[in-house]
């Protein structure tokens, strides 16, 4: 491993931890609270966070979602396609999650993270500017791929931790 993939590695983690921390002690109501009508829950918050790492991550790296591979999409229950990752849910659809405990969100996201260590751990600094996606404008490469995703996790991981906050008040 490189520096940079050092440095990715390490970003992930503090996706991880920062989950965890979130997600920790609660039961599935509080899990499923909504600030108000049009918010995200903290469950939908991680669900999705974790499914846009799983599926963008297992797209460059041409493997299986875990999601599918591992039965998460099973254990979960949701009433949503399988390939379903929550981009451009209503408000309907982030009430629809429901009943999910701390123990299924941060399993499944610590599932995804595994897998994406072991991914990155195969990933030289030359790959980083590998074109993955020509439906955009640049094309987007391996590198701005993996920093989009954790960008989005980080940012969706800081809205789970304002609304683990909000719950305490």
């Amino acid at each position: 491993m490189s520096a940079s993939t050092d440095l990715l590695v390490d970003a992930f983690g503090r996706v991880r931890e920062a989950v965890e921390e979130a997600v920790d002690g609660l039961g599935t109501e509080e899990l499923a609270t909504r600030p108000d009508a049009r918010a995200n829950s903290l469950a939908w918050l991680v669900w999705h966070l974790t499914r846009v790492q799983d599926d963008h991550v297992a797209g460059v790296a041409g493997t299986e979602q875990i999601w599918s591979a591992d039965e998460w999409y099973e254990a979960f229950g949701l009433p949503f396609p399988e390939e379903d990752t929550g981009y451009g849910h209503s408000r309907k659809d982030v009430a629809r999650v429901r009943g999910l405990t701390a123990e299924l969100l941060t399993g499944y996201h610590a599932a995804v993270h595994e897998s994406t260590v072991r991914y990155l751990r195969t990933v030289a600094v030359k790959d980083l500017g590998q074109v993955v996606d020509r439906n955009w404008s640049p094309p987007v490469t391996l590198g701005v791929r993996l920093v989009s995703v954790l960008a989005d996790g980080l940012q969706h991981a800081g809205q789970a931790a304002y609304v683990r906050g909000l719950l305490g008040r």
